[in-house]
């Protein structure tokens, strides 16, 4: 069996920090969540908090640099998607909708589209996150840590 993934969370703006606790303390596995600055966080004996500084994509370079592959990547920052992709990471969004290689070029390409629209002053930003979204977020997140423990 492959070692256990570490999850990696992209923490400042994330909504399911308390999620990703549950399932990463129910499989043992270790969670550091990653931020410009510290904040409340679940308690668990395999969770850490990792400060950085507040230079731009600061928390993105750490969480790359620690990065080994099948490790879990949580973040809604599709830059910082591609990237763990590029180094074998999974990598989930907060709404339960994985980043995969097969979609990725299409949500950078759909970043840069609403880029562009919103400086023309067209559209906003992401839709609410709701219920619906937090459910399928914990599903897919034992998904990919059951997938992780059938691994050879």
């Amino acid at each position: 069996m492959a070692d256990a993934p570490h999850i990696y969370v992209d923490a400042d703006a994330c909504p399911v920090k308390a999620e990703t606790a549950k399932v990463a303390i129910r499989h043992g596995l270790a969670v550091t969540f990653v931020a410009n600055s510290g904040m409340p966080l679940p308690r668990g004996p395999r969770l850490r908090m990792q400060v950085v500084s507040g230079a731009f994509d600061a928390a993105d370079d750490w969480i790359v640099a620690q990065l080994k592959a099948d490790d879990i990547v949580i973040t809604a920052d599709i830059p910082l998607a591609s990237l763990a992709l590029k180094k074998g990471a999974r990598v989930l969004g907060p709404s339960g909708k994985p980043f995969t290689d097969d979609n990725i070029g299409n949500a950078l390409a759909t970043r840069e589209l609403m880029a562009d629209l919103r400086a023309y002053g067209v559209g906003g930003g992401p839709p609410p996150f709701t219920p619906r979204d937090r459910s399928r977020f914990l599903q897919s997140l034992e998904m990919l840590v059951r997938q992780s423990a059938t691994r050879p």
